[in-house]
């Protein structure tokens, strides 16, 4: 029962369901009189549902997000560190240590840079101005002053600034493509539409931010601000918390067990130190510190961040924009994405690809509205010349047209209906000149398209005065008007309806949107066009088959994807057939049904886990759909990366592990939402992105691998001094001079490592593994184990010989330093062997790093002022050949180790085969 108590408060869209309800029915509801409301009620309104905008979040402020670098449980452990040696007046030791944590949370301030705004992007779309009737006056006001139940104007060019009812309309489409994913113009009515039907195929209605392409109309709003589907797509993205990136979450854990570790190691040495080694407490707090300061790898965060800041202008060059820079990494260990159809895998530019006329079939060639193709029939090509008929369809095709076809900067694009468009390509491809064309043909009259009849007509006339009327349309009304086809022998026969109507089916089940076109000549002194002129006696020439179709490079990306293990998933809004048969031309789907919007509606969290594992293609899917449908992935344990270029992606986009934005043709909300923008709107730039994320990681876990055995030995190194009742061999600033150093020359010298070549073979790696694996562990204890050993016993052997600390501790440092250098080398292969000329070549990077760090070094060792800052001295050229001895050996020590490796591999291997 209608609600016709008046000024009652309109129902938010849930409640009423607008497009199932006659146009008298809304007006009643929302107690609109034919004149419009009046002044007082629209101000009652106004404070009642407040103004016709999206309510934005405040993003986090600069100075909040400055101090959340710092929230992180292995920069507590060095800030406590600091602490401590304050308390203990340790100056220099204090400064060095709150210099490193300052310096890597400037890093992570600037480059995570600001915060995504969605939400502003989408209110940007919302029109500045409607045209609206109140009180019996027509009105220009601000979009925001739109209140449920005004009476608005639309005509072609406006942007839709509410939700809109539709009351009148005349020839009347909308381009919904951002919100619904439809390729083409949707055709507007006013009659109502089932209750369940889906947001595309709401005829009766139009949405705030899309745009009219077509006629005019006029309708009641029904929503607005918040309540429209903006707005909920605009809450969607507020309820939205950011997901940490796989990579994140794995050090993240790393950190938490790695700060137990150290803490507990730190107490078990204090307390062993006090109360067995009987030393001073004082002592024993700073060798805490210096065995806490050992076992930090403080230099990761700056590696992690340099190596992603890298890997983000390596992208960039490839046309793929990072604006968050996790998003980098997670790439590479995509297992799904979830690619939006239109302008994302296909072009987003309508194409005619077949032709059929009385006699033939042709297939067209070339794709979007770029006029370069040609026919063939059943493949094989057809010369221009041998095919009238072909000129004089193109010629129809540019008359009965009120489109434009351009050129900018060799991208083509079309000023009017794409489908058009589409007809205009098709005639430049058959060799005329749409502008010549028209001109040896002006027109004299023509009957516009309009919903109601489904055709559109022109009359036209040449210089000799002949005429003739075009018509296109639906083919279904066009074979009502027909009695002849064209014929290539005698120029019009009797029309053979079952062979049409064969064709026509065949086209629409290949997933093709199918247009007729007719011609007949008229009396030459004939000037006005009516309806009763085009009733009967058309000519039928032929009908189109035009689609969306996919981009050429699409194809090849959906196989390379395959090929490395990833699922590509397609999340449409259009219709099913569409996108069944696009999803076959890439590969995604065969030989399964899409499933449609209504279908996950109706299915519970648990059940649409179990569909996302076997279904590849989803058609009519609304901004929830696609939201639950990544969901679901990711319950089911994917790494999920979701591409579009629509307001409808928006949500989705934020909630992937990754989103994907297009660049060119995608909106503003879509890219805010978006970790990463694609310049050129190229799904195949995708894959040379997840190429990039996977050796990002590759080089990341060499650089952990690299990184951690230098603060392994350190760290051994220090307990051994407690353990076995001895002077320390390196002190806390000597040890954070060779972490910090380490990182920015050798460690950062990894990730430049180019790209492996069976990258794109593997299978996307198990996110649910450690950040360090079991055969990490073991090589980093190992490496840790070797270079503390060899420290110790050139520490010992210098005090031996009855040299002073400090040059025991100077060579002990230079010990550790040295075999890096070395192991970098053999770090460079995880598995393969490092005996090898590939090994000293292919990174240049390598040998820069290990320049620099020579010149730090020397410096270290023979400048008076760093012996005065780290306590070190000078040693003699002897003492150094022990140095490279040393490095040498656990060079040869890691790549025996290597060796075994492999062999247990094979072994594995064989023994599961």
């Amino acid at each position: 029962m209608i609600n016709k108590k008046k000024n009652a408060k309109t129902p938010v869209a849930s409640d009423f369901s607008w497009h199932s309800h006659s146009v008298e029915d809304v007006r009643a509801y929302l107690n609109v009189p034919p004149e419009g409301l009046q002044l007082e009620e629209i101000q009652r309104r106004q404070q009642l549902y407040g103004p016709n905008s999206l309510t934005l979040t405040k993003p986090p402020s600069a100075l909040h997000r400055f101090f959340m670098q710092f929230h992180n449980a292995l920069i507590y452990v060095l800030l406590f560190a600091a602490i401590m040696t304050a308390f203990m007046k340790h100056w220099v030791d204090t400064g060095v240590i709150l210099g490193v944590v300052l310096i890597n949370a400037i890093i992570g301030f600037v480059q995570e840079g600001k915060a995504a705004s969605a939400m502003e992007s989408i209110r940007k779309m919302l029109s500045l101005q409607a045209t609206i009737l109140r009180g019996g006056r027509r009105f220009t006001v601000l979009s925001e002053s739109l209140v449920p139940g005004d009476i608005v104007s639309l005509v072609s060019g406006d942007r839709i600034p509410a939700d809109i009812r539709l009351m009148e309309e005349n020839n009347f489409s909308v381009d919904e493509s951002a919100l619904t994913g439809e390729s083409a113009p949707v055709e507007k009515s006013t009659g109502t539409v089932d209750e369940d039907a889906s947001l595309g195929d709401r005829t009766n209605m139009v949405y705030s931010g899309t745009l009219v392409t077509y006629g005019t109309a006029v309708g009641i709003v029904v929503a607005t601000g918040d309540k429209t589907e903006f707005g909920r797509i605009g809450k969607l993205l507020n309820e939205m918390e950011d997901i940490a990136t796989p990579l994140l979450r794995q050090i993240g854990n790393f950190g938490k067990w790695l700060t137990v570790g150290i803490l507990i190691l730190s107490v078990v040495t204090f307390f062993i130190g006090v109360f067995i080694r009987d030393h001073e407490i004082g002592d024993m707090m700073l060798m805490s510190v210096a065995l806490a300061v050992s076992a930090i790898p403080e230099g990761l965060p700056a590696v992690m961040t340099i190596t992603l800041a890298l890997g983000v202008q390596r992208m960039a060059r490839k046309h793929a924009i990072v604006r968050q820079l996790p998003a980098v990494e997670t790439l590479g260990s995509v297992t799904v994405i979830c690619s939006d159809k239109t302008g994302t895998l296909t072009r987003n530019e309508m194409t005619v690809q077949t032709l059929v006329t009385a006699d033939r079939v042709y297939e067209v060639s070339g794709t979007g509205y770029y006029p370069e193709g040609g026919f063939s029939v059943d493949g094989k090509p057809v010369a221009l010349q041998e095919c009238p008929e072909l000129h004089h369809i193109a010629h129809a095709s540019v008359l009965c047209n009120d489109s434009s076809l351009n050129q900018k900067n060799e991208e083509w694009f079309v000023a009017g209906d794409p489908t058009e468009g589409a007809l205009l390509s098709l005639a430049m491809k058959a060799g005329l000149d749409p502008a010549v064309e028209k001109a040896r043909m002006p027109r004299n009259d023509a009957i516009p398209f309009e919903s109601q009849h489904r055709f559109m007509a022109t009359l036209n006339h040449t210089h000799r005065g002949e005429r003739f009327i075009y018509v296109k349309g639906a083919p279904e009304r066009l074979m009502v008007m027909c009695t002849m086809e064209s014929d290539l022998e005698c120029g019009a026969r009797p029309i053979n309806f079952s062979y049409w109507e064969k064709r026509i089916n065949e086209i629409a089940l290949s997933g093709q949107r199918t247009l007729a076109i007719a011609m007949k000549p008229v009396d030459g002194s004939q000037n006005e066009l009516d309806f009763r002129d085009v009733e009967t006696g058309m000519i039928l020439m032929g009908v189109f088959g035009i689609i969306d179709p996919p981009r050429d490079e699409s194809v090849e990306a959906v196989r390379h994807c395959h090929s490395a293990g990833i699922r590509v998933v397609m999340i449409t809004g259009d219709h099913a057939e569409t996108a069944r048969v696009i999803g076959e031309r890439l590969g995604i789907g065969i030989a399964k049904r899409p499933v449609m919007g209504a279908e996950i509606e109706e299915k519970s969290d648990e059940e649409l886990q179990q569909i996302v594992r076997d279904v590849d293609v989803f058609a009519r899917a609304s901004p929830e759909h696609k939201l639950r449908l990544v969901q679901a992935l990711q319950a089911n344990g994917e790494i999920t990366a979701m591409t579009g270029d629509g307001v409808n992606d928006a949500p989705a986009l934020k909630r992937a592990d990754v989103g994907l934005a297009m660049g060119l043709k995608g909106t503003e909300a879509a890219k805010e939402a978006a970790g990463i923008i694609l310049a050129d709107d190229n799904f195949a730039t995708i894959v040379c992105a997840v190429r990039e994320g996977r050796r990002i990681y590759d080089n990341l876990k060499k650089s952990i691998l690299f990184l951690l055995p230098t603060n392994g030995s350190q760290t051994f190194v220090v307990m051994a001094a407690v353990f076995m009742d001895m002077a320390l061999p390196l002190t806390s600033k000597q040890i954070l001079w060779i972490n910090m150093i380490t990182s920015v020359t050798l460690c950062i010298a990894l990730t430049f490592e180019p790209v492996e070549k069976n990258i794109m073979r593997r299978k996307p790696r198990n996110t649910r593994e450690a950040a360090v694996p079991g055969y990490m562990i073991w090589r980093i204890f190992f490496t840790s184990v070797i270079l503390m050993a060899a420290a110790l016993m050139l520490f010992h052997w210098e005090l031996d010989r009855g040299k002073s600390i400090e040059v025991a501790r100077t060579i002990a440092g230079n010990t550790i330093i040295v075999g890096q250098m070395f192991y970098l080398v053999s770090c460079r292969f995880l598995y393969e062997t490092s005996l090898s000329v590939r090994a000293l070549t292919g990174n240049k990077s390598i040998w820069i790093a290990i320049a620099v760090l020579i010149a730090l070094q020397l410096l270290y060792t023979y400048t008076p002022t760093m012996h005065n800052l780290f306590g070190t001295d000078n040693l003699t050229l002897k003492e150094w050949m022990l140095v490279i001895c040393v490095g040498i050996t656990t060079f040869f020590l890691m790549e025996l180790d290597k060796f075994f490796q492999r062999k247990l591999a094979e072994k594995r291997d064989a023994i599961v085969a």
